[in-house]
């Protein structure tokens, strides 16, 4: 019998490459949208790169208990994905620490039912690196976990570590019949399969558009949205122990590596893109105009090396290379008009 897989927030750029994941490997898929009207947006999306005849929508919302229990009904796994991701940080970190924290529980509550045997949520490597000491030198693991109360540490890194944390606990209060893990990918690049990418495409964006004469001198690890696709499929597939925690990255990358990927894979089409790093004080000089900027200035200098080899064997994965990832980012947007 075909497996049915939910994933929340099927809109999501990453969401979306796991559905056509999954609907390639043979599973029928619901997805949940906050608004069945956009559903069918989503549907002539998904057409496009898989089989949609196995395909079907709920409409759900993080913030509300009504339709969960719905979305549930004959559903064998679960991809929750749905979780808000700003470029710049709010100034009520309540507006993603809420919906991160309250939308685990909601989901957790409905899925834990007989016919829903697996559940993969979908972290960060912001639940893993922030709040450390800036001298640290060892690399970064999937043993390691966000100090939420440490220096610097933003919104968006606290709702996922939050999220993540209130997700491991609900799965060890239901016992060993409920198998969960997490996906905890670094930044995702990429191509978008739509003009709704979301906060994940806007670093690339502004990187063609010269919006900035140069890049921010911080660093942090990335990855294909494909590979990010793939590893949540594997997840829901694999033999390993229930509590499994993924640091899906192919690299560590300096924002100023992403450009120079960007000039090397597109020629002239990145002819606005920077090719060199700013002084420190110049960004904490437009930090005081730009949002975006703002947040960036705690991780001014930081270079985190991490080490994913426990990833790679339990999965058997192989990580598509920055070389190939901004570049696929960046052409996909430029042909969906967006540059």
């Amino acid at each position: 019998m075909t497996k049915t897989v939910l994933i929340t927030g099927i809109s999501g750029f990453i969401a979306k490459h796991c559905a056509v994941e999954l609907l390639e490997a043979g599973y029928r898929v619901r997805g949940t949208v906050r608004d069945l009207s956009k559903a069918e947006t989503v549907r002539a999306t998904l057409t496009a790169y898989a089989d949609a005849d196995r395909l079907d929508f709920a409409e759900a919302d993080l913030l509300a208990d009504d339709g969960w229990g719905a979305a549930m009904q004959g559903v064998d796994g679960v991809l929750h994905l749905a979780s808000p991701f700003p470029l710049a940080q709010p100034s009520d970190p309540d507006k993603l620490v809420r919906p991160a924290v309250e939308g685990t529980r909601r989901v957790f509550g409905a899925a834990r039912r007989p016919s829903v045997g697996r559940l993969v949520q979908t972290s960060s490597v912001a639940a893993i690196l922030a709040g450390h000491p800036r001298e640290r030198e060892a690399p970064y693991t999937e043993a390691d976990w966000t100090i939420v109360d440490g220096p610097g540490v933003t919104a968006y890194e606290r709702s996922k570590t939050l999220a993540e944390r209130e997700g491991r606990a609900i799965a060890a209060e239901a016992g060993p019949s409920f198998h969960y893990s997490t996906v905890n990918p670094g930044f995702v690049l990429g191509p978008a399969l739509d003009a709704d990418v979301g906060a994940s495409a806007d670093l690339v964006l502004m990187m063609l558009r010269g919006k900035y004469p140069g890049m921010p001198r911080m660093s942090f690890p990335v990855v294909d949205v494909r590979d990010v696709a793939k590893a949540h499929r594997l997840a829901l597939e694999t033999s390993q122990p229930s509590g499994g925690r993924y640091l899906v990255a192919s690299e560590p990358a300096r924002m100023i590596d992403i450009a120079r990927a960007l000039r090397a894979g597109l020629g002239q089409e990145a002819r606005k893109v920077p090719n060199r790093e700013l002084p420190d004080f110049l960004v904490k000089i437009v930090a005081l105009f730009d949002p975006a900027a703002r947040s960036s200035v705690p991780k001014l200098g930081l270079h985190a090396r991490f080490d994913n080899s426990q990833t790679r064997e339990a999965l058997g994965m192989d990580f598509i290379p920055l070389s190939e990832s901004a570049p696929a980012m960046a052409r996909s947007l430029i042909a969906l008009g967006r540059v």
